[in-house]
């Protein structure tokens, strides 16, 4: 019989930053790393070191030792040191489905420039897992996950047939998509430093061992067993082969080997000859008392999470395909640069990063590092528009009676709503006369009341504003910068369905009407008052969708025109003590929530007019400042979070929330900009969005994947709080009602169980310690001052409307784009759609070019769990192929006689298409 095997592997788990600031911790791992390279070439014994699956530790590494280069690269490649498949080790429910792809993509290519990619599916610390893991993995090539949190292990004296969902009696399973994919998962049912620390002394080695073997055997499916020698900045144990040494003299029944993880499932799937429990999509910890689950961070520093939803968005939506139909056009491709601005945002991507649950000095550094990827992208979306533009026909608009310009839509469906664009009528070069001179030439540009066309010049209408005199340069390729005083004005007006990744031109066309004088805008909001006061309806807002009243206290009643359903009590503040961390929200010990249910809010008219109409609601709010005394003290002695007491204080500070209401025309959805200043500390914020939709489950949107969850957690959930992550929306629906509530960077929701399936929507939440395993104040984590939150009410007509609710949901985040351009010839039309497709409950995620190739690649995913189609109207003469996360080359595609492409989706499917374009 075969001797147990122990599996040694060395590692050390990389928290680029959390604790201490990033620096501190990087001077820690040039220390590491130098030992480590100087352990493997010196002792052979020493066998190989898993360097956390994540590649950035080589980059952290070589920009103070590059002259290491060659020695690190000679161990990777000889297997020493293993590296990939991640470029970080993010948060997966916190950072988008493509930069969940992103991070997989440039693990592998920075990867296989020093050597062989570790294909291992490696998760150590994520809070939660991903339901479409197992999908992502097999596509990158990768059959296995290995992971530490979100399943129960229950040990092998419970069989696999009394296992609960989320519960394995094994180490071992089988994790499965909702696509049916599967990969075999492996928990770090010890954690991952179940080995860490081995002695090399028989008496203290002969005690750690009785205890570590029998705590793996306990779990393990196979006679494999796993032991990780390292933990959070571990440094290498250098004496670990002296240790095994020991151990084989003490435990000759067991082989003790120096392994990696690779070697490891290699072997357990060789021995595995027992059924094995299969777990289904996310793991969330759903088997435990919950308190622990860290689904708070969600919500911890929610700036943090709001810069990096626009930072993505900039990133997925706007600049990789703008860029990517620019260069079909034949711009050159800023590849180096959407890398560049792409590995920026992700070393925001940890988990101990993005998830707000470090020292303030992290977080100030964070946005330092989100301003200067949106820096880099920026440019990229400005000169891949101007460039299409330039290609577009807008030779209608000729002559000096018009200013064309180009609206973009890069969502992934055709779309309206209300665009607003600055447009310079005039320019006049400061060099030639100066810029007195040039700014008093455009005080006399006469500006008339104007108006605005379509491609076919049609009048649309419009507000428009002289904005005066502006200051701007040109930055010339091939010349010194050109600065100039310009006559501006700002054009803003409903837009209607303008194509998917297409735009519409239009142009101001100057009017020579002296009494259509353009509005100044003092004189613009002068007018909109008068009417707020006449309007006999100042409370009520309508489109072809919903009617909405605006309620004594501030909360909306909306109709549903389409099903005639109708929702109240929508968008009440809720406001709670937290005693908590940025891990954990904990109630105070009073346990009252205040609401502005019964509080009377101000109502006033901002606008209304053809294609919009907004109105503004203002609650004024006295709120505790802050918890009691005892907080200071339970903080001070790490009281056990659940047994914290403390209340909140009386004295008050006020929190005004403005809250502006809109509905466009040809837009189904309410949309909600909310606004204040926060004073206080240690409390929660949320908004309440009752469906009155009689259902058990609820749907978030998640990873690749539109997550159904229970509103009821398990039988052994004890924590009152049950809140839960999300992307763009959470939504419940029953019969022909379906509420969804769409969001741009507000991460945490909770379903409560009150009867009315309501969906409260977490806007801030201000605690003042890390939390975890030391006493760290964190200040700034009680985000005092100015703060804002973007939402949208997106009513539906139950499960059937659910798929186009999500649409809705994923075009409200996207921004529109507008570009002034000049009247020229173009082999573009004037309206028009690059990526004309359509698949019933697809959802398009990715317009790109390769990260190694010139080719385009396009990515949707299935929503639902019914097969769909995907039919795609390929450009002639152009190839197309099946491909994958990583961007590989698999299938052709063959279009049919009439040019179209058509494939065939199954349920949940991430598919990804493929076109050489050169």
């Amino acid at each position: 019989m075969n001797k147990p095997v122990a599996h040694i592997v060395s590692h050390t788990h990389w928290d680029r930053e959390w604790y201490m600031p990033y620096e501190r911790h990087h001077v820690r791992l040039i220390e590491l790393m130098d030992v480590l390279l100087d352990t493997l070439e010196r002792d052979a014994d020493y066998r190989s070191f898993h360097l956390d699956g994540q590649t950035i530790i080589l980059d952290d590494y070589l920009e103070v030792r590059p002259e290491m280069r060659e020695r690190l690269t000679d161990l990777i490649r000889k297997g020493r040191i293993a590296i990939g498949p991640w470029y970080v080790l993010q948060d997966e429910f916190l950072t988008s489905a493509e930069a969940n792809v992103r991070n997989l993509l440039v693990g592998h290519r920075d990867a296989e420039r020093y050597g062989p990619v570790t294909k291992i599916g490696y998760f150590p610390d994520s809070f939660g897992n991903m339901g479409q893991a197992p999908q992502l993995m097999r596509q990158a090539g990768i059959a296995n996950a290995i992971f530490g949190r979100g399943v129960k292990p229950t040990g092998f004296n419970n069989a696999v047939s009394d296992s609960a969902a989320y519960e394995s009696p094994f180490s071992e399973m089988r994790w499965r998509s909702p696509d049916g994919s599967e990969v075999l998962g492996i928990l770090f049912a010890n954690w991952y430093n179940n080995g860490m620390e081995i002695p090399v002394d028989p008496d203290a080695a002969r005690a750690y061992w009785d205890a570590k073997l029998k705590d793996a055997e306990r779990f393990a499916s196979t006679p494999q067993l796993l032991f990780m020698n390292g933990c959070d900045h571990q440094p290498v144990q250098t004496d670990l082969p002296a240790a095994l040494r020991t151990a084989r003299d003490l435990y000759p029944g067991y082989e003790f080997a120096h392994s990696d993880l690779a070697s490891y499932v290699a072997a357990v799937e060789r021995a595995s000859d027992r059924e094995l429990t299969v777990v289904e999509g996310e793991l969330r910890s759903q088997r435990t008392d919950g308190w622990f689950t860290l689904a708070n961070t969600a919500s911890s520093r929610v700036y943090i999470k709001q810069a990096n939803a626009r930072g993505q968005l900039l990133l997925e939506r706007l600049a990789e395909p703008a860029a990517a139909f620019a260069a079909s056009l034949g711009m050159p491709h800023p590849t180096p640069l959407l890398v560049h601005a792409w590995k920026t945002l992700m070393q925001n991507h940890p988990h101990d990063s993005i998830c707000g649950c470090s020292v303030d000095e992290v977080h100030a550094e964070m946005m330092t590092r989100f301003a200067k990827s949106r820096h880099m992208a920026e440019p990229i979306v400005e000169r891949s528009v101007a460039y299409i533009a330039s290609h577009i026909d807008t030779s209608r608009f000729d002559g000096d009676a018009h200013v064309p310009f180009v609206v973009f839509n890069f969502a992934g469906i055709a779309r309206s709503g209300t665009i607003s664009v600055e447009l310079d009528v005039a320019r006049r070069a400061s060099a030639d006369i100066g810029p007195a001179a040039a700014y008093a030439a455009m005080e006399h540009v006469k500006v008339d009341g104007g108006a605005v066309v379509d491609h076919e010049g049609r009048p649309v209408d419009a507000e428009i504003e002289d904005l005066g005199v502006r200051f701007g340069y040109e930055l010339p390729d091939d010349r010194f910068r050109q600065p100039y005083m310009a006559r501006r004005i700002r054009v803003t007006f409903g837009a209607n369905r303008i194509p998917s990744n297409g735009w519409l031109a239009y142009a101001w066309r100057r009017n020579d009407d002296a009494d259509r004088a353009v509005q100044s805008p003092v004189a613009a909001a002068a007018a909109t008052e008068k009417a707020a006061k006449a309007a006999p309806a100042d409370r009520l807002l309508e489109n072809e969708y919903m009617t909405v009243v605006v309620e004594p206290n501030g909360s909306l009643t909306l109709t549903d025109k389409e099903t005639g359903e109708t929702y109240r009590d929508l968008g009440v503040f809720e406001n709670t003590g937290d005693i908590g961390n940025e891990y954990v929200y904990v109630q105070d010990g009073d346990r009252r929530t205040l609401t502005t249910d019964t509080l009377e809010a101000e109502v006033r008219l901002v606008s209304r007019n053809d294609w919009r109409t907004t109105v503004e609601i203002v609650h004024r709010w006295e709120i505790p400042a802050e918890a009691d005394d005892l907080l200071e003290r339970e903080r001070a002695t790490m009281t056990y979070l659940p047994d914290r007491k403390a209340g909140r204080s009386s004295r008050t500070v006020p929190l005004v929330l403005k809250t502006l209401v809109t509905v466009e025309r040809g837009v189904k959805a309410l949309k909600l900009k909310v606004r204040y200043d926060n004073q206080a500390s240690d409390h929660r914020l949320r908004m309440r969005f009752p469906t009155d939709a009689a259902s058990g489950v609820h749907y978030a949107d998640s990873i690749f994947e539109i997550a159904q969850r229970p509103n009821q957690p398990a039988a052994e959930w004890r924590n009152p709080s049950n809140a839960q992550h999300q992307q763009a929306f959470a939504a419940v629906d029953h019969g022909a009602r379906g509420l969804a509530v769409a969001n741009v960077g507000l991460n945490e929701y909770e379903v409560l169980r009150d009867g009315r399936g309501t969906i409260a929507v977490t806007l801030l939440r201000a605690v003042g310690e890390l939390g975890d395993w030391g006493v760290f104040p964190t200040p700034e984590a009680q985000c005092l001052g100015a703060q804002e939150a973007e939402l949208a009410i997106i009513p539906y007509g139950g499960a059937d409307g659910r798929y186009a609710a999500a649409q809705e949901a994923y075009a409200f985040q996207v921004p529109w784009l507008a570009v002034q351009t000049g009247a020229h010839q173009g082999s573009l039309s004037a309206a028009h759609g690059l990526l004309p497709w359509t698949g019933e409950r697809l959802a398009l995620t990715a317009v790109k070019r390769g990260i190694g190739s010139d080719d385009l690649f396009c990515r949707w995913f299935n929503m639902s769990g019914a097969h769909s189609t995907l039919t795609l109207h390929a450009a002639a003469g152009l190839e197309w192929y099946r491909s994958n996360v990583l961007e590989e080359r698999l299938d052709k595609l063959e279009p049919d006689a009439d040019g179209v492409l058509r494939l065939e989706v199954r349920p949940y499917e991430i598919v990804t298409i493929g076109r050489k374009d050169s």
